[in-house]
């Protein structure tokens, strides 16, 4: 038989298919992020039953009814598997899907937000934040960037220590930086809100943190100065700050406000020496 060959004129058209990530409704996340974790559960189950298949079954060859059990509890496993942190199967496809991160608030959107008083002082010197201290490495890398720190401060009236604290908690003050939502450069702007700040190269220290001031700037007028807030939505998305009117109940988003506000008191702290 003489050997059949197939005429490929696009190799990569014929191993995979990545979808454009589109705009999803939270209803449509949280059922998007239900299927995906059914599909890992499924595969989990399957993988427990192949393993099983090579033994004698959980409950050994010649328990009675052991098949029936074997099955219940493939499928229990691996349902309490899939939800918690998984495989990653599940996290790979609404990442695909909607080019976001699978949390947890969006598997389990009851939990409670943290609320507070819509107004604070921007630079409050709270008891309950702790302070977090910055590593030389990145205080180093951060120092390069003072110049235009200071001016986009002076531009959009930022506290240039808010600025200095964002990047430090958004790319450690690496300028060509890239997180797995394709947020980029040394303040981690997306792609659309590049656009919607007119930043052309968002890979330029200047644009970047120019741009990024201003969005903060933008996000502390619409929550008339509370800083959380503006944090919560400079990480989130305000349209989330506004839906749970208040720190929303993602632990990404609560870990970042904290971290932020950790590093600016730091800052604060040490100005206060001198």
């Amino acid at each position: 038989m003489n050997e059949l060959s197939l005429k490929i004129t696009n190799e990569q058209k014929h191993i995979a298919f990545t979808p454009e990530p589109k705009n999803y409704s939270v209803s449509e996340k949280q059922k998007l992020a239900q299927v995906s974790k059914q599909f890992e559960s499924l595969l989990t189950s399957m993988m427990l039953k192949s393993m099983n298949q090579t033994s004698d079954g959980m409950f050994g060859e010649n328990n009675f009814g052991g098949d029936f059990f074997d099955s219940i509890f493939q499928n229990e496993i691996a349902d309490q598997i899939s939800k918690g942190t998984g495989l990653g199967v599940a996290d790979q496809i609404f990442q695909r899907l909607t080019g976001e991160k699978l949390s947890a608030d969006i598997i389990n959107p009851d939990l409670e937000p943290i609320k507070r008083q819509p107004k604070v002082e921007v630079n409050s010197n709270t008891s309950d934040v702790l302070v977090v201290k910055p590593s030389t490495q990145a205080l180093d890398r951060l120092s390069k960037y003072e110049d235009i720190i200071n001016y986009a401060a002076n531009i959009h009236g930022v506290d240039k220590n808010i600025i200095k604290s964002v990047i430090l908690a958004e790319s450690s003050a690496r300028e060509n930086a890239v997180s797995s939502a394709s947020a980029k450069g040394l303040m981690q702007i997306i792609d659309s809100t590049a656009d919607y700040l007119g930043i052309s190269n968002v890979f330029d220290p200047k644009e970047n943190i120019t741009g990024g001031a201003k969005y903060l700037s933008e996000l502390l007028r619409r929550y008339n100065g509370d800083l959380e807030f503006a944090l919560a939505g400079y990480n989130a998305g305000p349209g989330n700050v506004d839906k749970y009117n208040g720190i929303p109940p993602f632990t990404e988003t609560q870990a970042y406000v904290k971290r932020v506000m950790g590093y600016l008191k730091n800052f604060e702290e040490k100005e206060n020496v001198f």
